[in-house]
Parts: C-alpha cells; structure tokens; sequence
C-alpha cells in the first residue's frame, strides 16, 4: 500500500497548478473553432454559404444599425454583419478563429477582435492582421429593405 506524505502532495499540487495555466495557453489556430462552420461568399447582398447554425428568418438587424466600412456584432447569434460599402452587406460568424472570442462592432474599415488583436476583411473575413490565419466563415443573409435576416 502506498501512503501519501505531504511532499509528494505539495509537489504533485505543484504539477498542476503550473501546468494548466500552461496548456490552457496552449490554444490552436484553427478554422475548425467549435462556432464556425459553413464558408463561401458572394457580393450581391447575401453571403455565400450558410453557417448551419441559428434559424433561417431569424432578424438579425436593421440596415440602419451597420456602418459604411464597419461591422455590427449580433451577440446572441455569435454573427457580425458588415457593410464594406453603401448598400453591399455580407455576414460572418462572429467567432474568431485564432481562440474564439467575440468580435466587436467596429467603424474603422475592419472587424476587430479584442482578445489577441486580429483584424478581419469586412468583405470576405478573411485575417488581415494578428495571429488569426483563418477567415470568418460566411453567414447567409437576406436584405430586404432595412430588415437583414439569416437566409
């Protein structure tokens, strides 16, 4: 029977303590992020391929809420929509792909990510800058006047 004596707890405690915070830093980056599927892209208005997630119908936002050369994150339906220019608006998961946080509404010509600092096209998702090398996969969307909607 082995017996435990507290330096073999302290050191296995120790083991552990270092090593979590390690793996958790450990982080891939991959276009395969739990919340983006789907890909493709079209210019007319909607984007290419649908997501699979969320429900088709589902109102997302008003035309009026995105910005000429900006973004609008819907958080609720991990989508950001984008209007690179007036009246053009495409949509992407709002997943970013280098660790999955939430990208942030943004005017300034990109979709920001706050955690790491990518940046990603507002045209097609894909990266621009930071250490995400994959793109937003696209969401497809429906304008119908000022009502956009998942496709």
């Amino acid at each position: 029977m082995t017996t435990i004596n507290r330096r073999r707890a302290l050191t296995g405690s120790a083991a552990i303590a270092v090593g979590v915070p390690v793996l958790a830093a450990c982080g891939s980056d991959s276009s395969n992020a739990e919340d983006s599927t789907g890909s493709g892209d079209s210019g007319s208005g909607d984007s290419g391929s649908s997501d699979g997630g969320g429900t088709s119908g589902e109102v997302l936002a008003s035309a009026a809420d995105v910005p000429v050369g900006g973004c609008f994150v819907v958080s609720g339906a991990k989508v950001v929509v984008t209007q690179p220019t007036e009246g053009d608006f495409k949509a992407f998961t709002a997943v970013c792909t280098h660790q999955g946080c939430l990208v942030e509404t943004s005017t300034e010509g990109d979709i920001p990510c706050p955690c790491h600092n990518s940046k990603f096209s507002l045209d097609d998702g894909s990266p621009i800058s930071g250490p995400a090398s994959a793109a937003l996969a696209a969401v497809d969307i429906t304008v119908d006047g000022d009502s956009i909607t998942r496709a």
